[in-house]
């Protein structure tokens, strides 16, 4: 079987997620990464959206894509805070625990949200 390049991600995404929302009930935290842009949003266990921040709402951002998510982090957090989310379950999807990824996640438990 030959795999191209959208089997393997959603392959690795599959495989992240069932290890990650086996026998939880808590909101989890999803993270969506472009070459421009860089988004998360809380999702409960129904599938409704609680709070949700992305780097397109920042007006006038200078600085680079790590700084431009710790911004979305801290603003997500806040979100998350004032709408009484305490834990989450961090869901990375596909990508790797590094340079955008991982500064989005550092910022949003440095605002208090634990996971």
């Amino acid at each position: 079987m030959i795999q191209n390049t959208l089997t393997s991600k959603a392959r690795r995404q599959h495989r992240v997620r069932a290890k990650l929302l086996a026998g939880t009930t808590l909101p989890r935290l999803t993270v969506l990464r472009s070459n421009q842009h860089i988004g998360a949003q809380i999702i409960n266990p129904n599938g409704n959206v609680i709070a949700a921040a992305n780097s397109k709402s920042l007006k006038n951002f200078k600085g680079t894509k790590v700084a431009q998510a710790t911004e979305v982090g801290m603003l997500l957090g806040k979100v998350a805070k004032e709408k009484k989310v305490a834990n989450v379950v961090f869901d990375r999807g596909s990508y790797r625990f590094h340079g955008r990824v991982k500064a989005l996640a550092e910022a949003v438990r440095e605002s208090g949200i634990k996971f």
